[in-house]
């Protein structure tokens, strides 16, 4: 009567041990895009800082033109957010999730950053400000619940 038992439960055995293995492969594979992804973002946040230096150069050498100093604002404020994203793949190659908080936060950035270019360029109206605004409270919110709720264990956190 023992022989059955163990018969039956094999394969489920063998089941959860391919299904390890499969989810093993699945990691890995998902930590090897996010490496790749974390060298793409580093190159290209290189790119962007050497862009920012040139930008300089141009901006310091056309002091007076105002195009040229927001080309410089704009392309500060988009390193600002490749940071941001930068991090975000490097916490979710540590932790294997992506937190709340560093999301908020990355949403954030963009969002200043798109504020700052609209009403450096003048051509933000009072419902761009207005939707900006609540757009802007929702990802503090979001932010904030983030930090007020996370895990207790320090160890997923």
């Amino acid at each position: 009567m023992a022989k059955p038992d163990v018969e039956e439960s094999q394969p489920a055995v063998i089941i959860s041990g391919v299904r390890a293995r499969i989810l093993r492969f699945y990691e890995r594979f998902l930590d090897l895009i996010v490496v790749v992804l974390i060298f793409v973002m580093l190159i290209t946040l290189l790119a962007s800082v050497v862009g920012v230096v040139w930008d300089v150069y141009e901006t310091i050498l056309s002091f007076r033109e105002e195009a040229a100093i927001q080309g410089l604002v704009a392309d500060v404020l988009s390193v600002f957010v490749l940071i941001e994203l930068f991090r975000t793949f490097t916490d979710y190659l540590e932790f294997h999730r992506i937190r709340l908080r560093v999301l908020s936060e990355v949403a954030i950035v963009f969002v200043l950053r798109e504020l700052f270019i609209g009403l450096y360029a003048h051509r933000l109206g009072p419902m761009d400000l207005i939707a900006t605004a609540v757009l802007l409270a929702v990802l503090i919110g979001a932010r904030i619940a983030a930090v007020q709720y996370a895990p207790k264990n320090p160890e997923r956190d």
